[in-house]
């Protein structure tokens, strides 16, 4: 369980930055799957029981921020817009042993809404990322997170924590397909189904 305070300290320094694996129901019968997505549900006087659904043993892992401003805390893969595929996530782990996982991503503060976008940054700032994923470490340690489990959307993400974070911060790395991708996991059952096949072949752990 995360304490009143740990939360309050997650909040002021990366409120506009990560977020919670937790979400209102989506609507039934699978209309509008945008729906109910946002960050109102991180208000502690109107949901008081948030604190025992949240957790740091689990962190989920994005790439970087998509090319728009977060300007509410704990926004950041809880978008509203109709363009947006966090409600993958969601679905994927509804009602499932990682739901309240933490969420942030490994570049902060680069508005970069597609991988070459990011390679290219990189590319012309050679010691960005390496201080980046240290930066991510600290964040780890900031969340009271002991050899979290890591699992981490998409390989590029994937890439940049292999080479660069020490495995002493995590328990286990898994690569998970990205949630905004439709080439290959468009439907959200097709992505539950494999994100749930890869995180059962490293851990045994299943979504019920």
């Amino acid at each position: 369980m995360i304490t009143k305070h740990l939360y309050e300290t997650i909040r002021e320094k990366y409120g506009k930055v990560a977020s919670w694996a937790v979400w209102e129901p989506a609507p039934e019968g699978g209309k509008k799957p945008t729906s109910r997505m946002g960050p109102h549900i991180f208000n502690l006087e109107k949901n008081p029981s948030l604190l025992e659904t949240l957790r740091n043993d689990i962190v989920m892992v994005g790439l970087s921020f998509a090319d728009r401003d977060v300007l509410v805390d704990f926004a950041n893969f809880h978008d509203l817009s109709p363009r947006a595929k966090d409600f993958k996530i969601r679905h994927a782990f509804w009602n499932t042993p990682y739901y309240g996982a933490y969420m942030t991503d490994v570049l902060k503060n680069l508005k970069k809404s597609n991988v070459q976008g990011v390679r290219e940054h990189l590319k012309s700032h050679p010691d960005f990322a390496e201080s980046q994923v240290t930066n991510f470490a600290n964040e780890l340690n900031d969340l009271q997170s002991e050899k979290p489990l890591l699992l981490v959307f998409g390989r590029y993400a994937y890439d940049l924590l292999d080479r660069w974070l020490d495995e002493s911060h995590y328990s286990d790395l898994i690569l998970l397909p990205h949630y905004s991708d439709y080439s290959h996991y468009g439907p959200m059952k097709k992505y539950r189904d494999e994100v749930w096949r890869r995180i059962f072949e490293r851990t045994g752990a299943v979504n019920n």
